[in-house]
């Protein structure tokens, strides 16, 4: 079993290298005999897991992997204590799902649960189940940027 915690430690290479685009450098008149040339520009979109399509999830998640030992499966458990979707569900609809989302697509779910205590909404768990080792390295990508991203850290128990 291996956690994420709140902190930066390492950063791994990703072979992901972002999608170009063109764009015009603004005109500055204060600098002189420079051209204005376009010139490549990297964007590449910040990773987020939203429960709701179209808002982001603010809580940093405490996530547990587990991982078949030939390696064809593995979980990944999602614990968000008080998450700021509670916050926003009345006005913005009900929770869809479990989207984890990054530069490659969409990863998604809908084994999410909801715990209460005193009748209010305390913690969300979200289970993201994963069939095949294509599946794991995808996951593990994402979880490479969120983690980058939100400064948590990898570490094996």
């Amino acid at each position: 079993m291996a956690s994420l915690s709140q902190t930066v430690n390492r950063r791994s290479s990703s072979s992901f290298h972002g999608r170009t685009f063109q764009i015009s450098a603004p005109k500055r008149s204060q600098i002189v005999g420079k051209s204005n040339t376009s010139r490549p520009v990297t964007m590449m979109a910040k990773p987020a897991i939203q429960f709701i399509q179209g808002t982001d999830e603010q809580t940093i998640p405490d996530v547990s992997l587990t991982k078949s030992r030939d390696g064809t499966n593995g979980v990944a458990t999602f614990i968000f204590d008080e998450p700021s979707v509670f916050d926003s569900s009345s006005e913005l609809g009900d929770i869809t799902g479990f989207y984890m989302i990054d530069e490659e697509g969409v990863l998604q779910s809908t084994n999410v649960s909801a715990k209460f205590v005193n009748g209010k909404p305390s913690k969300i768990e979200a289970k993201y189940i994963m069939r095949s080792a294509r599946e794991w390295d995808r996951f593990m990508r994402f979880m490479e940027r969120y983690s980058n991203a939100n400064g948590l850290q990898f570490i094996k128990k």
